[in-house]
This record gives structure tokens, sequence and C-alpha cells, in this order.
């Protein structure tokens, strides 16, 4: 089992900037894609970023070129700088992991609303 805690959401103005943490523990020695998933109220989960242990990105287009994923290996943790943020970035954003090749973790999500 994994456990993925995260930190960092809250109420940020349209322009400024959040940065979101997510600390795995427990079974991580295959700890491999960590990233970050959005779920806004009626619509469905969807992909912001990814970084695989070494380091490799993807992005959402809706997020790129304003938002950085970095990740800390000796840490186990994975972090998501969101800059010239949007009212449309107003979502429950959740930790993602994967350990091995096919078990995904979840963590319980942090809202982060961004007021216009």
């Amino acid at each position: 089992q994994v456990q993925l805690v995260e930190s960092g959401g809250g109420l940020v103005q349209a322009g400024g900037s959040l940065r979101l943490s997510c600390a795995a523990s427990g079974d991580i020695f295959r700890l491999n894609t960590m990233g970050w998933y959005r779920q806004a109220p009626g619509k469905q989960r969807e992909l912001v970023a990814t970084i695989t242990s070494t380091g490799s990105t993807n992005y959402a287009d809706s997020v790129k070129g304003r938002s950085t994923i970095s990740r800390d290996n000796t840490k186990n943790t994975v972090y998501l700088q969101m800059n010239s943020m949007k009212p449309e970035d107003t979502s429950v954003y959740y930790c993602y992991a994967r350990v091995g090749p096919l078990t995904n973790y979840w963590g319980q999500g942090t809202q982060v609303t961004v007021s216009s």
C-alpha cells in the first residue's frame, strides 16, 4: 500500500500562483510515475501533469506553459507549481502515483479555488 498526502491547496486570486505538494509513503520501493489530476463539479477527472521516476514530464494543454511539475525522489514527493492561475483552474486536485507497472494510488484531494 502507498499513502499519498497532499498539501498546498486553497484560495488564490486570478493571475496568482499556488504550489501543491504530495508526499508518498508506504510501499514506495517500486514508485513509478507520479502526478496530478483534477476534477471540477459535474466534470470528469482530468490529467494536469505527470512526471516519471526519471524526470520525463507530460502536461495538459490547459496548463502547459504556466505550470511546472517536479519531483524529489529522496523525499518521495511531487510538486506542482501553478502560475497565472485562471478561474477555470478551480477544482479538487488529486495526487496520483503508480507503483510497479499496473497499480495506481490516489490522494484524498485538495481544493483549489481561483477567484476572479
